[in-house]
């Protein structure tokens, strides 16, 4: 693992910037709603051997509720301390919350733990000027990726000016565009070219309605008459917090499609559909993301990486009808799942 030298950073950023399979990663309890240390390192364990490149943790498939609980510390040491096992580099991404004393105050600890990134979550009772002083001040401890929430889950909109303005923080480095909303995501890539930083300023995608038609396309961004091409290096999804091996593969595929394999376009957009049906379950569309995280929590279980589904909120559990439409999708889709995989590792990385 890479640690937090200037250097160091200089690396990361440079890994980050190619683009990344950065799954978010899930919190493991057991039946009593503890934190499940064995599961957790598991859980670790496979994103790192899949192929993911970072990890984010402390975010919304983590469950924001653990910014509460007094859990955020062990659950990013337990991932960070994890992840250095492998000996190989991993770009690790803290979840930071709230109001800007308590986000600059979760940097500093992400910082003392080895991370090497903020992904800084809007804030609702913060206006757009206090969310520009928020991520200015969290950028002083770390690198700051900005975080476009769709309002279902947490987020609320944002014009196409604060992205400009939050674009323009030297610190920066990264934007994850989750808003599901077409319209918006343009806004970011509008905001990220109109503030000269379109180089620096890596495009993740977190639509996950949207994953790989966001992954194929180059996006010729027009502004003040001159024509800037952008692009989506990787994703940082509650998606691929599940069938990783299979995400891994995906976006090197993608990576050859934007190259200019017409082949490889074809296929990736083929797959689309099939991503955005399994994701549409998965998440619960159907019932405003209610099921979400335990829609995640589900496909783990039956891959034997979780025990069960529970949430840190008793009452946080799959809508009606969510198993049915995870059952369909699941044999539908065979070719998403990554399940041979998980099976010859399950042994190893639960010991």
């Amino acid at each position: 693992m890479l640690g937090t030298a200037p250097e160091a950073q200089t690396s990361v950023r440079d890994l980050f910037r190619r683009g990344l399979v950065i799954p978010a990663h899930p919190l493991a309890l057991t039946e009593d709603r503890k934190l499940d240390e064995r599961r957790q390192r598991a859980l670790t364990r496979y994103y790192v051997e899949a192929g993911a490149g970072g990890l984010a943790v402390g975010v919304h498939t983590t469950q924001f509720a653990i910014h509460g609980t007094g859990l955020l510390a062990p659950v990013l040491e337990l991932a960070a301390g994890t992840a250095k096992e492998s000996g190989r580099a991993v770009v690790l991404v803290a979840g930071a919350t709230g109001p800007t004393g308590r986000a600059v105050a979760e940097a500093e600890l992400a910082r003392s733990l080895g991370y090497h990134m903020v992904l800084l979550s809007p804030h609702r009772e913060l206006d757009e000027d206090a969310l520009i002083a928020r991520a200015r001040a969290v950028g002083e401890v770390l690198p700051v990726i900005g975080f476009y929430l769709q309002p279902a889950v947490g987020g609320r909109p944002l014009s196409r000016d604060f992205w400009t303005r939050l674009a323009g923080i030297e610190s920066v480095v990264g934007v994850k565009v989750a808003p599901f909303d077409r319209y918006r995501t343009l806004d970011v890539l509008h905001g990220v070219v109109r503030a000269g930083r379109a180089g620096e300023v890596a495009l993740y995608t977190g639509n996950d309605d949207h994953i790989l038609a966001d992954l194929v396309t180059s996006h010729r961004v027009v502004v003040d008459g001159r024509q800037v091409e952008v692009e989506f290096v990787g994703g940082l999804l509650g998606q691929w917090a599940v069938w990783v091996r299979r995400a891994v593969e995906l976006l090197e595929e993608a990576t050859l499609a934007r190259s200019g394999d017409d082949g490889a376009v074809r296929r990736l957009l083929g797959l689309d559909g099939h991503l955005t049906d399994a994701n549409a379950a998965i998440f619960d569309s159907a019932n405003g993301f209610r099921g979400c995280i335990p829609g995640i929590h589900e496909v783990l279980r039956r891959q034997g990486l979780l025990a069960g589904r529970w949430c840190l909120d008793p009452n946080e559990d799959l809508s009606p009808g969510q198993l049915a439409e995870i059952d369909r999708i699941w044999a539908a889709y065979p070719w998403l799942r990554d399940d041979d995989f998980v099976a010859q590792g399950l042994d190893r990385w639960l010991s």
